[in-house]
């Protein structure tokens, strides 16, 4: 069965921090570039962050630079998307997806399977 499965969204604390996990199953998610999304109420879905199924190399967007890290753990065949320093901002639901290519900027259109989607909400 090919699938992605989210975990780690939930409520966060401004300031706090979250993990998301991309768990892939029927095939090997580092054979391609994985991006992570998010959507707001009321506004399209938007590029976070991706990793290429190359060589490792990422891309964040502006919005998130500094704060979130992807990174891929090839033994578990897993993504995660490490949120620090959230702000309520980033009340969003959260999608990871498999595609064709890491680029900058990060297009949803790229990008042909996606997970479910989880609930990340900051808020005090």
């Amino acid at each position: 069965q090919v699938q992605l499965v989210e975990s780690g969204g939930g409520l966060g604390q401004p300031g706090g921090s979250l993990r998301l996990s991309c768990a892939a199953s029927g095939f090997a998610l580092h054979a391609y570039a994985i991006g992570w999304f998010r959507q707001a109420p009321g506004k399209g879905r938007e590029g976070v962050s991706c990793i290429r199924s190359t060589d490792g190399g990422t891309y964040s967007a502006d919005s998130v630079k500094g704060r979130f890290t992807i990174s891929r753990d090839n033994a578990n065949n897993t993504v995660y998307l490490q949120m620090n320093s959230l702000k309520p901002e980033d009340t969003a639901v959260y999608f990871c997806a498999a595609g064709w290519a890491c680029t900058n900027p990060l297009y949803p259109v790229r990008y042909d399977f996606w997970s479910q989607g989880t609930q990340v909400t900051v808020s005090s």
